[in-house]
């Protein structure tokens, strides 16, 4: 396990939190409905400004000519620009019928020639660009795709009918307006109305302004929407942290844990119990600790299981070394035929051992790959109780000591299941029964079933199971056998097989004696349960 500061899982986080936020920020800045509004809001302005200013000319800048044409005198119109622009930060220009210019708030005429005129600053206006911090905000508007894309200013050129078309539409008596773009970056805004007097029209106005006021007022908004961002992706980043952390760590370490079982290092303590989360993650622990629990109950198993195989095993060729062994040195020839035989014994016995235990071994793994169907357990029963007897026996289902009963009238006893496995668990049963039971006793082959469960009960007449050993049977290499019995015809792991195939198929497997009315016993029952399906 590699340590790392930031997980991949914490740096998805951090991604998902944080990409929609900064996505939304960058659209608020780039659409900016805020500066289109300021910018529609002053060009009302100055329209209304202009519309005053021209109202003002058409009543006191309006001279006659002799042939009674009247016109805008100059020197008037140009004291009267002054103090009407005196109050405002806007540049208004004056054009006479023809277009040509008459007056610049700009420039102020006096004996000595024209003085230009700049606005001084508000104070506490800040300079767009004096500082690092509004260099990179220009910088970071300058990376921005222009939405609008204005015609160029002229600057530097007198202006006149032919380079602002709103002139001309405002000489014919209609009022226009227009932005364009300046050198700085900023955009300028016109309005040109028409000076009329009795409705003729003698002339135009233009004012103009620049958008520095906009631009500040929209850096502020901006500024603001910052800093809110800021605050939000600081919350959204700890927050994201916190979750990541409350994923990524519990993650980490139960894949630790699982990394240190593995290695044989740690056993289900190594696991850390997250259960009281009540989520996903404490899911995960619970899941994870039931794993390691059953992991190691299956490796005890097999560690118990070898052990009893070994001992098992080295029974018979104790038995089997020492007959060997014997049978070279006696020159008898009937005891050399007892010790031969005592050989072929133990040999059977070590083959059957070994089937056994094969089998016994592989059948963890059968069962997990095993495809379960339906099986119907009446006519699996029915079929064997038919196998266990001779051709020229009676009727079906009660032949020679055995019988197959059907507790109710009920049809369907059918389970979901491997059907070869669940015929090695009822030949067991009845075998086993058969070698208890005395001559001339039945043994009985019970089915029941409810909604939910069907039942089976294999019952003899045999001397019953010792009390003490009603659970110690069903373990492995263990062997409760009847005195006439031949030792070593059992290996001890028919019920053990029986009680592991059962459960893998979601059953329960237990034995009991029978009784009789006085308290004695009469026989042994092994009832099997499995869960039934749908009729």
């Amino acid at each position: 396990m590699t340590f790392r500061l930031f997980s991949p899982l914490t740096r998805r986080i951090l991604t998902v939190n944080v990409f929609p936020l900064a996505i939304l920020v960058i659209g608020i800045l780039y659409l900016d409905e805020y500066r289109d509004g300021l910018i529609e809001a002053d060009l009302d302005a100055l329209e209304t400004q202009a519309e005053i200013f021209a109202g003002a000319l058409g009543q006191g800048a309006v001279a006659q000519k002799e042939n009674g044409a009247q016109y805008l005198r100059p020197g008037a119109a140009r004291l009267m620009l002054r103090r009407l622009t005196a109050p405002t930060r806007t540049r208004t220009i004056i054009f006479d019928a023809r277009g040509a210019e008459i007056a610049d708030s700009q420039f102020l005429a006096g004996h000595r020639g024209a003085v230009q005129v700049e606005p001084l600053p508000t104070p506490g206006d800040k300079v767009s660009g004096g500082t690092f911090f509004y260099r990179v905000y220009d910088a970071f508007l300058a990376l921005l795709p222009q939405r609008n894309e204005e015609p160029a200013f002229p600057e530097s050129a007198p202006l006149d009918v032919a380079r602002l078309p709103v002139l001309s539409e405002a000489l014919t008596g209609v009022p226009s307006a227009d932005r364009w773009s300046l050198s700085s970056g900023r955009i300028k805004l016109g309005v040109a109305v028409p000076v009329q007097r009795f409705r003729q029209v003698l002339g135009a106005i233009l004012v103009t302004a620049d958008s520095e006021e906009i631009d500040t007022k929209v850096r502020d908004v901006r500024f603001d929407i910052l800093g809110v961002f800021g605050i939000a992706l600081g919350v959204t980043v700890l927050l994201s942290l916190y979750l990541a952390g409350a994923i990524a760590r519990p993650v980490r370490r139960l894949a630790s844990a699982a990394d240190r079982v593995r290695s044989g290092h740690g056993e289900i303590s190594a696991i850390p119990n997250f259960s009281s989360r009540k989520d996903e993650i404490g899911d995960l622990s619970e899941a994870l600790r039931d794993m390691t629990e059953s992991l190691w109950q299956r490796i005890e198993a097999n560690e118990r299981f070898a052990a009893d195989v070994a001992h098992e095993i080295k029974n018979p060729l104790t038995s089997l070394r020492s007959a060997v062994e014997t049978v070279s040195r006696v020159r008898d020839p009937e005891k050399q035929t007892a010790l031969m035989d005592i050989i072929q014994d133990d040999v059977k016995r070590l083959d059957r051992l070994i089937s056994d235990i094969s089998d016994a071994s592989r059948l963890d793994a059968e069962l997990a790959r095993g495809e379960m169907e339906i099986v119907d357990l009446e006519k699996l029963l029915l079929a064997l109780v038919e196998v266990q007897q001779p051709a020229e026996a009676g009727q079906i289902g009660e032949v020679m000591g055995l019988r197959l009963v059907l507790r109710d009238d009920q049809t369907g006893y059918t389970v979901r299941g491997i059907e070869g496995r669940l015929v090695q668990v009822f030949q067991n049963l009845i075998s086993n029964a058969r070698s208890f039971t005395p001559p001339g006793e039945e043994i009985s082959i019970v089915m029941a079933r409810n909604r939910l469960e069907l039942s089976i009960s294999i019952e003899d007449r045999g001397p019953g199971i010792p009390d003490k050993s009603l659970e110690s049977i069903f373990e492995r290499f263990y062997s409760e056998r009847p005195e006439s019995e031949s030792f070593g015809r059992h290996s001890g792991l028919g019920l053990s097989i029986s009680r592991q195939i059962i459960e893998a198929h979601g059953g329960t497997i237990h034995a009991e004696n029978l009784r009789g009315v006085d308290g004695q016993k009469t026989g042994a029952r092994f009832v099997v349960c499995l869960p039934t399906t749908p009729s």
